[in-house]
C-alpha cells in the first residue's frame, strides 16, 4: 500500500513539474532562434542587444522566415559557428542537429 501511495504522489509530482520542464524548453528554442536570427542578420554591439531584448520578449517565439527546414539549418549552423566548430566536428555536429526532431 506504502508503495502505490508513493508511486502515485512520485507521478502527481512530475505532473505538475511538467509545465515548468516545457517552459523551459520552450525558452530555451526561443533563444536559440533569436541568437540565430541575429547572427543571420550580422548584428553586433547595442543593435545585437537590442533585437535579442525585443526578440526575447515576444509573446510568441520569434518568426522563421522559410520553412521550418531552413530554420532548422539556419539555427544549427548558428549553433556549429557559436561552438567554434569545424571540418568534420562540424559535419557531425550539423548532421546530428539536423536530424534531431
Amino acid at each position: 500500500m506504502q508503495k502505490r501511495m508513493i508511486a502515485g504522489l512520485t507521478g502527481a509530482l512530475l505532473l505538475l513539474m511538467a509545465p515548468a520542464w516545457s517552459a523551459q524548453n520552450s525558452q530555451q528554442t526561443k533563444m536559440t532562434t533569436c541568437n540565430a536570427d541575429a547572427k543571420t542578420k550580422g548584428l553586433t554591439g547595442d543593435d545585437r542587444k537590442a533585437f535579442m531584448k525585443t526578440c526575447l520578449s515576444a509573446d510568441a517565439p520569434a518568426p522563421a522566415s522559410g520553412n521550418s527546414q531552413q530554420q532548422k539549418m539556419k539555427t544549427c549552423n548558428a549553433d556549429a559557428s557559436a561552438k567554434g566548430l569545424k571540418g568534420d566536428d562540424r559535419k557531425a555536429y550539423m548532421k546530428t542537429c539536423l536530424s534531431a526532431g
